[in-house]
């Protein structure tokens, strides 16, 4: 039997696929008795991909929690840290970025301040604003994290070959190329 495990917690193996491809089935088959009309392996398809993402993000949920954070979080150490040295965005750039409000920018880094992963320094081109700077025990804490990070998703994608990967790598920007445009 096949298990994909995730911070060593399996999160998917052979039975549960089969039980989530039944899942799928079953949704289809009921929609066909009651509406034989509708484009059915449409609807199963995009069932599977919201199952797919579903499990990744709970995986990627799972690495966060373990480091004592959120993905969200995560998301703004991450943002600092690939943004190369110093390390510092203006707080504007990050709600950009991550696309949320300035509101919910400012409650995540207020929470990351609290723990002594960023902090707020005055801007060198605006002295009425700040910017927010990876400490550098954060910047060493997301390197670790970041490598265990990619590994896991490497996990994820296990079950593909790398040419399984090239292709839906392409059918995937093909994909969100046609939902950008909608």
């Amino acid at each position: 039997m096949l298990a994909y495990k995730y911070l060593g917690v399996k999160i998917l193996d052979d039975d549960m696929l089969l039980a989530m491809e039944n899942r799928v089935q079953r949704l289809v088959g009921q929609w066909a008795a009651e509406r034989p009309d509708l484009d059915l392996a449409t609807m199963a398809t995009v069932a599977r991909l919201m199952t797919v993402g579903t499990l990744m993000r709970q995986a990627i949920d799972a690495l966060a929690t373990e480091h004592g954070t959120t993905q969200e979080e995560g998301d703004i150490l991450f943002t600092l840290r690939r943004s190369g040295a110093p390390y510092r965005l203006p707080p504007s750039r990050l709600s950009s970025a991550l696309l949320v409000s300035s509101g919910t920018m400012t409650g995540r880094l207020d929470r990351l301040e609290a723990r002594g992963l960023v902090v707020r320094v005055p801007s060198a081109t605006d002295r009425r604003s700040v910017e927010i700077q990876l400490t550098d025990d954060a910047r060493e804490a997301v390197d670790r994290i970041v490598t265990e990070h990619v590994a896991r998703e490497q996990q994820m994608l296990a079950p593909l070959t790398a040419r399984e990967r090239t292709t839906l790598d392409g059918l995937l920007d093909k994909l969100l190329a046609g939902l950008d445009g909608a």
